[in-house]
């Protein structure tokens, strides 16, 4: 118990030195449309830990939620993520990409989280709309009028929502609807077995229809074969994203694929 206590305290303080050496780095996974084009991607934070290798969000975002550092690592992400977007307007074949951020409970929770954001974007004099804030259904539901007050503080600018693992949570119908959204995205435990099971099928089915019928786009993450892919744009999935099409990348690869595609 004590080794693991020691531990822990030791990741604390290479976290607390990480943010200040500037070690952690986004990757990049694409987004396709249904036709195969690359749409925007979502960007994955990395830690480049000294002598070690990257270090996945799994080993390190818990614990940065649980001490507070969240905020900052939160709000570097944010700025870099506007930072590549002011980029990606200058170049005529980047312009029109989105790029997605994951927001966690305590960074989205703070109040100052909106004023945060737009300070971002005005920083780097982005399109807002090349902004999209991934949140999850438990994170929304804890003060479901709070959350929606600001997430239509940043609509208003032209910021984007997605709703992130959908379909794993409790969220209400009737909180869904109010929820100034732009998307759904289907979590991969349902895309993984789409091709053998029935139930995991009709789940997909009715999600794609309740955003059809929500007026709202949908993404399934977690594409890993041909026939996934067939099959929910056969359903009416208009967004994809998963191994198939490329895992997250460092951003010059990235670029890369995007010269292929």
């Amino acid at each position: 118990m004590q080794e693991s206590i020691n531990d822990r305290v030791a990741l604390e303080a290479d976290l607390q030195h990480a943010i200040n050496a500037g070690q952690f780095i986004l990757h990049y996974q694409s987004q396709l449309d249904d036709c195969g084009n690359i749409i925007g991607a979502e960007a994955l934070i990395r830690w480049q830990r000294e002598q070690r290798h990257l270090l996945l969000p799994s080993e390190f975002i818990e614990l940065a939620e649980e001490t507070g550092l969240i905020l900052p690592i939160g709000q570097w992400v944010i700025d870099t993520a506007c930072r590549v977007i002011m980029s990606w307007q200058h170049c005529e074949r980047k312009k029109h990409l989105v790029l997605s951020v994951n927001v966690g409970a305590k960074q989205f929770q703070q109040t100052e989280f909106v004023s945060a954001v737009k300070a971002a974007v005005q920083k780097h004099g982005i399109d807002p709309e090349r902004l999209k804030l991934e949140l999850t259904e438990s994170m929304l539901l804890s003060d479901i009028d709070e959350t929606i007050t600001k997430m239509k503080a940043l609509r208003e600018i032209g910021v984007r929502f997605s709703l992130d693992d959908f379909g794993t949570g409790f969220s209400s119908l009737q909180y869904l609807k109010r929820l100034p959204l732009d998307q759904l995205k289907i979590d991969k435990s349902f895309v993984r077995d789409i091709a053998e099971d029935t139930s995991d099928r009709a789940i997909i089915r009715t999600i794609i229809a309740m955003a059809q019928t929500l007026k709202l786009d949908v993404i399934a993450e977690g594409v890993e074969t041909e026939i996934q892919r067939k099959l929910l744009i056969d359903y009416g999935c208009n967004h994809l994203q998963g191994y198939l099409f490329g895992k997250p990348q460092p951003i010059e690869q990235f670029d890369a694929q995007l010269q292929k595609n």
